[in-house]
């Protein structure tokens, strides 16, 4: 038979560790909070790159444009054009407004290592006359490992994410006009609406994405940075700082192509993720601007990607 106090003292002694770890894991919650530090290690098992593995990208796994005037042309806003960019980074493919996007992969992971991992190609202008076209970049690792991006999304914060201006879980819909050349309608969660402005450069085409699963709507979530445009007699759109595509910098002419860093990954919560590796990229329009009737819509537009370790 157990010693009766004995056991009343261990149970008490027990309560209290209890109490005080309780306490410590509170503590290290409100750490988290307060100070940002990894929220995950990722120890996922990567694709490791062979001899014959190739820097560019190897798969377009979706093109979801939002509406503009690229859409829908061959050239430029078709799944033709989208599927164009594997292993190349000399054609263009554009994503039309805020939120349109693609999802591309390489035949590897992409390793989490020292230094900028990413290179995406766009074609901003610079450095006198500044025309970007930011695309925010989220990326996935392939956790349940088959082969097709429906893992959790991280955002790759850059220079922006936590400015003023940057609005967080932004929603716009897009209403189809069913017209070619005819001006896109929308409106957003923030209580705004405008359009998606036609133009006399692009009339044969409907600027409403024919490969949208719903024909008279279309609404795309994410992060929206603020607008840079300037007026003048040369309209520009400023490009910001680092850690977004299709924006001019010092990089470009080196390059010819922005970098990231997968380390800057961060959840939904905003709290940075430690990933080992990723398998997967997203790039979308990160802003909800028009140019006028003769530049029309800001749409980042992609030329390619690059695995900088290879």
């Amino acid at each position: 038979m157990k010693n009766p106090c004995l056991t009343a003292m261990a149970l008490a002694a027990l309560f209290i560790w209890s109490s005080c770890r309780k306490d410590a894991l509170n503590n290290d919650l409100l750490t988290n909070v307060e100070t940002p530090r990894p929220a995950l290690v990722s120890n996922v098992t990567i694709r490791p790159a062979a001899l014959t593995s190739s820097p560019l990208i190897s798969k377009v796994y979706t093109y979801m444009p939002a509406p503009g005037q690229f859409i829908n042309e061959s050239a430029y806003g078709t799944i033709a054009a989208a599927q164009a960019v594997v292993g190349s980074t000399s054609n263009l493919v554009s994503l039309g407004g805020y939120g349109g996007y693609i999802v591309f992969g390489f035949d590897h992971s992409v390793v989490n290592g020292a230094g900028n991992d990413l290179g995406i190609y766009g074609n901003p202008l610079g450095p006198q006359y500044q025309w970007s076209e930011p695309g925010i970049v989220m990326v996935s690792q392939d956790v349940n490992g088959n082969g097709i991006p429906d893992d959790p999304w991280y955002e790759l914060a850059g220079s922006e994410y936590n400015a003023s201006g940057t609005v967080k879980n932004y929603r716009i819909t897009y209403y189809n006009p069913h017209a070619a050349g005819t001006n896109v309608p929308w409106k957003d969660n923030l209580g705004n609406s405008g359009i998606v402005q036609a133009n006399s450069f692009h009339t044969a085409n409907n600027y409403y994405p024919a490969m949208a699963p719903n024909q008279d709507s279309i609404t795309f979530t994410g992060t929206k940075l603020v607008n840079t445009l300037v007026p003048g007699s040369i309209i520009t759109n400023l490009a910001f700082a680092w850690g977004y595509s299709d924006s001019y910098s010092s990089e470009y002419p080196t390059y010819g192509y922005n970098t990231f860093d997968i380390s800057w990954a961060v959840n939904a919560g905003g709290q940075s993720v430690s990933l080992n590796a990723i398998d997967f990229v997203k790039v979308y329009t990160g802003q909800n601007c028009n140019a006028g009737p003769l530049l029309g819509e800001i749409s980042t537009e992609l030329k390619g990607a690059r695995d900088l370790h290879l």
